[in-house]
């Protein structure tokens, strides 16, 4: 007859019972971030809050077939079923909210259906704010 062991017996085997109490004390670790050095338990400041451009300015490229920069927050809802970006910005609506519409390469009909190539802005078009944060170094090269 095979001997089982339960749970419990293979505890107390490995060690659940040596006498000595677990350190839960955990130490501070410190983290290195754009943030600064603090500890991770460390309560800082908030960021300022981005600035943009003024309504209605077109921002500058820095290359030759830069997608255009967006000069608004960019955290609108885009799912499968619905891309936040066209309450504004979709051929019907942009000339009553004084926005650009989308592109013409973008689509795929005359009625302005979004290609499912470019349904998610986002992963080409990014905000351009002022942040007060450090900037990130740079070595983007267009050779």
């Amino acid at each position: 007859m095979k001997k089982i062991l339960t749970l419990a017996a293979i505890v107390l085997a490995i060690g659940g019972c040596s006498g000595q109490q677990a350190d839960t004390q955990a130490t501070p670790v410190n983290i290195k971030s754009l943030a600064g050095d603090s500890a991770v338990t460390d309560i800082r400041p908030a960021d300022a809050m981005p600035i943009y451009p003024s309504r209605g300015k077109a921002l500058e490229r820095s290359f030759t077939d830069q997608p255009p920069l967006i000069p608004h927050k960019d955290d609108y809802k885009i799912t499968m079923d619905k891309n936040g970006c066209l309450t504004c910005h979709s051929w019907d609506k942009a000339p009553r909210m004084k926005a650009t519409p989308v592109a013409k390469s973008h689509v795929i009909d005359d009625k302005g259906t979004l290609n499912g190539h470019n349904y998610f802005c986002t992963q080409c078009h990014v905000a351009q704010a002022e942040n007060k944060a450090p900037l990130v170094e740079n070595k983007f090269s267009n050779q």
